[in-house]
Parts: C-alpha cells; structure tokens; sequence
C-alpha cells in the first residue's frame, strides 16, 4: 500500500526583534512518507526547506523540543514557535497550533491509510 503525501499551508507570523508588526508568511507543510515517514517539512516561498521529525512538531506544540537546527516550543494556550536556525542567525515563526495539529493528523490518518478531509 502506498501512503499519500500530505502538503497543506499554514499561516506563520515572523517575529522580527525591530519591527511592532509580525510578517505574514504562507508556509507550505508536507509529509513524504515516500522519504521518511518519520519527517515532516516546513517550506518557505524564498524556497528554503526545512525537515524535522514529526515527533519533534507534535511534542513542540505541548513543551520545548529541538532538532538540529529547529526549535519547538508552546506560545500561549493557541499558538506555537518554530526557531529555524542557521550561520547568519535565528529565524522566528508563530503559528496557530490549530493549523499545526490538524497537519500532525491528517498525516497521521495519511499512514493509516485514512482519507483525509
């Protein structure tokens, strides 16, 4: 049985340390079990791409979790912060933890064979 890719969008904020106002930005998430059913990626219209264990999204989202070069922790009782660090310092992204739960589910029923909705 082959187990579908999952790609859904979410909505992010970037929080940068100068400016009142959070950016918007349009965050494609997918799942490639195909590649690694244990990853899941965040991309980026400036065409980075990010890969991290679902495992490190899915516990990120109750208390802080970390891989490599990606943090995850709970903002509030609703959203959650991704850190995306590299050699020329930390990108921070706020997203609404609805949006990134329904991802880690619908990837999930993806495995299972599930339809997702």
């Amino acid at each position: 049985m082959s187990v579908a890719t999952v790609e859904e969008h979410a909505w992010g904020r970037v929080v940068v340390d100068d400016a009142p106002d959070y950016q918007p930005v349009r965050v494609a998430l997918r799942y490639e079990p195909s590649e690694d059913p244990r990853s899941v990626h965040f991309s980026f219209p400036s065409g980075s791409d990010w890969v991290l264990p679902r495992e490190v999204l899915e516990s990120g989202l109750r208390s802080p979790a970390r891989s490599g070069d990606v943090e995850v922790w709970p903002c509030g009782r609703v959203q959650a912060v991704v850190e995306f660090h590299t050699a020329d310092g930390v990108d921070v992204v706020q997203f609404d933890t609805s949006a990134l739960r329904r991802f880690i589910r619908h990837t999930y029923a993806a495995a299972a064979g599930v339809p997702v909705d």
